[in-house]
């Protein structure tokens, strides 16, 4: 890679550092969930965070849009909201020069760098599926006419794990729209004793933007020039297409616990993900520790368990560790086993 790549690796590195610098002045721990937030900007992928509530997931997502310079909207998902109220909706309005009436378009909340569709397992799947044309083309279509939509663009959708009554889960083809499922998991003490002394205390934080969205996307173009060997889309392609049952070289415990498994849009993140991670860590390659490090919030969601796992216990989590731990990181070992021989053949 160039000189002109190290010094964007350099920026990218910088740039991290001052985003965790500012989120620090709000969040407290939480690195991983917001390391795999920026790996998922700069791979332009959306996420959806899973926590209960008061784990400051809304707060973490409109911190980081304000760390980023980024325009920021909030979307409260409820069973009453209508596509409309979040794509937006033609009106007609009258020209006061002339008299005359004119259709005008009225852009809704999705219309910006950052959104955040909070508590989205709330609303129907007609609104849910509004979003599906804004996230993998970045625009919306009202009517005969598409209207773009903001770039970068960047959707983060919260859902409530432990609350079912009134809500309305994600279908596996919206799911399969987020690069990442991200678990946001309760703080340790001495991180619970920080918050407590911070929220109680007249403490303002003070954020300043650490990168514009021109920047944001020089990173995104940079991280896709960073070189994967073939080794590497060897081991991606092996986590994904042992989770597909009825497939040659399924684990036994795969086909006794999986209903559905990955498409190919993980491999795609994987190694998307890879890149951004291997940039972030100072690495000019995707290393299958990269591939490792993001199997889990790569493939959580893109998994449907069935009865005997969930009677067992047997989570997502599980069974994704599990094929990690199986399948050979070595290129010499993996291509050398005769169980993903059959893989790659197939």
């Amino acid at each position: 890679m160039s000189r002109e790549t190290d010094s964007a690796i350099k920026q990218l590195g910088e740039a991290r550092e001052k985003i965790q610098e500012q989120l620090s002045q709000t969040i407290v721990g939480q690195e991983s969930v917001i390391e795999e937030l920026l790996i998922s900007l700069f791979s332009c992928g959306h996420c959806l965070l899973e926590g209960v509530p008061g784990l400051a997931k809304t707060l973490m997502i409109r911190t980081l849009a304000r760390s980023l310079d980024l325009s920021f909207n909030r979307i409260q998902f409820t069973p009453d909201l209508m596509p409309a109220d979040i794509t937006g909706t033609e009106i007609i309005e009258e020209n006061k020069s002339t008299g005359a009436r004119e259709v005008r378009f009225m852009e809704g909340p999705l219309f910006s760098h950052v959104v955040l569709a909070d508590e989205i397992n709330r609303t129907p799947p007609k609104t849910q599926a509004a979003l599906l044309e804004a996230m993998q083309e970045r625009q919306v279509s009202i009517g005969r006419v598409q209207h773009k939509l903001s770039d970068p663009f960047f959707v983060l959708a919260t859902q409530n794990p432990i609350e079912q009554e009134g809500t309305y889960p994600l279908p596996e083809a919206q799911q399969d729209r987020f690069m990442f499922k991200v678990f946001v998991q309760y703080p340790n003490f001495d991180e619970e004793f920080e918050i407590a002394r911070r929220t109680t205390s007249v403490l303002e934080d003070q954020i300043v933007p650490a990168l514009s969205a021109a920047e944001i996307l020089e990173l995104q173009k940079l991280v896709r020039q960073v070189p994967v060997t073939d080794h590497v889309v060897r081991y991606a392609l092996s986590l994904v297409r042992q989770t597909r049952v009825g497939e040659v070289g399924v684990p036994e415990f795969v086909a006794d616990q999986v209903s559905w498994g990955a498409g190919p849009r993980a491999v795609q993140y994987l190694i998307l993900g890879g890149k951004a991670r291997a940039l972030m860590h100072g690495r000019t390659h995707v290393a299958t520790e990269d591939i490792q490090a993001l199997a889990k919030p790569v493939l959580r969601h893109r998994l449907v368990v069935n009865f005997t796992a969930e009677s067992e216990g047997v989570s997502q989590d599980d069974i994704i560790g599990r094929l990690v731990e199986e399948t050979p990181a070595k290129e010499d070992e993996l291509t050398s086993h005769a169980r993903f021989q059959e893989i790659f053949a197939s």
